[in-house]
């Protein structure tokens, strides 16, 4: 794994805003606006992760001798976009845990696909089948051996132009490429998304989906928590801001 020289104090609030958004924090979690192309956690490729630019950050923010705790709650696949959260004590990330694997969290995307959604708005039910060597899973709508159930709700949100449409997603469990693989098996494919049925790729290299928001009970202090995050600032999502305050998300 490749080695990161820790940012000196001057450094961590450019080091912020160019690369870690941070858009919430307090004692017990810490969550961020992941970039696209950047890993949740590190992989063989030992490529800079988001987990590790976290530690840093904490570790120069508060001057913290020693290893920083982190824990990684969750995951978005690396050409997505949006919301992270880390757990910052070993209670919030059991509590925390138990959201995700309950439905206790309350989970946003938008995705810009190639055509309408027909219908409009509904609710996706598939079983998940992943095949390790390729790294691609396939949607099925009957229950295959080794499969997992997958469940969304969507609703079309308006027309960026004849060929770019929004579509809000609450997802309802955590499957690997679950929002990538249920949309393309409707027909509804995400811009730069070549695994799933794309024709081209994005010109940054990421796929048109971002975590927009995460809405939950706060594991220890009880209070109702949403966490939103900025879309990502290249062409595709440029026009998109007046639909969303339109709907309000």
């Amino acid at each position: 794994m490749k080695e990161f020289p820790l940012l000196t104090v001057p450094l961590w609030s450019k080091f912020k805003e160019n690369m870690l958004q941070v858009i919430y924090e307090d004692n017990h979690l810490i969550a961020v606006n992941k970039l696209p192309g950047v890993l949740v956690q590190g992989d063989e490729t030992g490529d800079q992760s988001l987990d590790n630019m976290v530690k840093h950050f904490i570790k120069v923010r508060y001057n913290k001798p020693g290893d920083v705790y982190l824990a990684t709650l969750h995951r978005l696949d690396r050409p997505t976009s949006g919301v992270v959260i880390f757990g910052r004590t070993s209670k919030a990330a059991e509590r925390m845990s138990k959201l995700f694997q309950t439905d206790g969290i309350e989970k946003t995307y938008l995705a810009v696909v190639n055509k309408r959604p027909d219908p409009l708005s509904g609710s996706l039910k598939h079983y998940i089948l992943k095949n390790n060597e390729t790294n691609i899973v396939k949607a099925h709508t009957s229950e295959k051996k080794g499969s997992k159930l997958a469940l969304l709700d969507y609703d079309f949100l308006g027309e960026i132009d004849k060929s770019h449409h929004l579509i809000k997603v609450n997802l309802h469990t955590g499957r690997s490429h679950q929002i990538r693989a249920q949309l393309s098996k409707i027909g509804c494919v995400i811009y730069g998304d070549l695994k799933y049925g794309a024709d081209v790729p994005n010109m940054d290299m990421s796929i048109s989906l971002h975590c927009r928001s995460m809405s939950f009970i706060h594991p220890v202090t009880k209070e109702k928590v949403k966490i939103k995050a900025d879309l990502p600032k290249n062409v595709l999502w440029k026009d998109i801001e007046p639909l969303l305050k339109q709907e309000g998300i």
